[in-house]
């Protein structure tokens, strides 16, 4: 197969997946002489099923020759916080438990994670990062905590 058709592939296969989080910032780590450097990334993703929150996501985005054309493969670790950032309502009834977003953080095997938990008895939303491979995940995670107000109800499914 021709070079550039491998290459062309590879890029769209890494831009497929993305769940759409909005950059805030990001910083860099490592200085890279070819290629971008490596870099710490905030991406903000709002709860699909719940209007006034947003959850931030940090994680590690490699840099260099291969990470300048979508070839390597981040690290597993993230961190999480979600803040209620204006009034909690919910777009339906939620399941108890519900992957809301995903991003790839490789070419093709890995996935960065974010499962929304409802913790009914304390009315709050529990939310929770890790990454995944086919053959094997990784058990560094993060866990944040939106509480919602009192007299606001979850509507559970």
């Amino acid at each position: 197969m021709n070079k550039h058709l491998i290459l062309s592939l590879a890029m769209l296969l890494a831009a497929c997946g993305k769940a759409g989080g909005e950059p805030v910032g990001e910083v860099d780590t490592v200085f890279k002489f070819l290629g971008p450097d490596h870099k710490i990334v905030v991406d903000a993703y709002d709860d699909p099923g719940v209007s006034g929150v947003t959850c931030y996501v940090s994680r590690a985005k490699t840099g260099g020759v291969k990470g300048g054309l979508g070839l390597a493969e981040d690290k597993a670790e993230a961190s999480i916080a979600c803040r209620q950032v204006g009034p909690i309502s919910f777009k339906g009834k939620l399941e108890r438990q519900e992957e809301v977003f995903t991003e790839r953080i490789s070419l093709v095997f890995k996935k960065l994670r974010v499962v929304r938990m409802v913790d009914a008895k304390r009315n709050s939303l529990v939310y929770l990062t890790y990454s995944d491979r086919v053959i094997e995940g990784s058990p560094q995670n993060s866990v944040a905590v939106v509480a919602v107000p009192q007299g606001t109800v979850i509507p559970l499914k």
